[in-house]
């Protein structure tokens, strides 16, 4: 009888763990790009196309030329209000064992070149 308690304990426990540790794709992107963000590889590019939730670029690396989009919904207080005013040069940071894993802007880091407006100045 305890071993059957205890088995039930430890299944119970186990379905706990498992839902807890599922990520919602909110925080799997955020740790996506923080992920790419430490990996300190920078490379130039251009943002072709700039909208208020996504931001399509591309950047050539080893002769391979690449295609991507970052959503920044969650990023759009650290945007311009004018997404439009994005495209051009950007730099790129990518992952090196995946280059098609890429940004161009995070929490702690932009390659932004476009200046933002703030309420008073305008900022880098």
């Amino acid at each position: 009888m305890a071993g059957i308690a205890a088995t039930v304990v430890l299944a119970a426990l186990a379905i706990y763990i498992v839902f807890q540790r599922r990520l919602t794709p909110v925080e799997k992107e955020r740790r996506r790009r923080v992920f790419v963000n430490r990996g300190n590889r920078t490379i130039e590019g251009v943002i072709t196309e700039a909208g208020e939730d996504l931001i399509h670029f591309q950047y050539e690396l080893r002769g391979v030329m690449y295609f991507a989009s970052q959503d920044v919904t969650a990023l759009r207080t650290l945007l311009p209000p004018h997404p439009d005013r994005l495209i051009g040069a950007v730099s790129v940071k990518y992952d090196p064992r995946n280059p098609a894993n890429s940004i161009v802007i995070c929490e702690d880091w932009s390659g932004l070149t476009v200046k933002r407006e703030s309420q008073d100045a305008i900022v880098e």
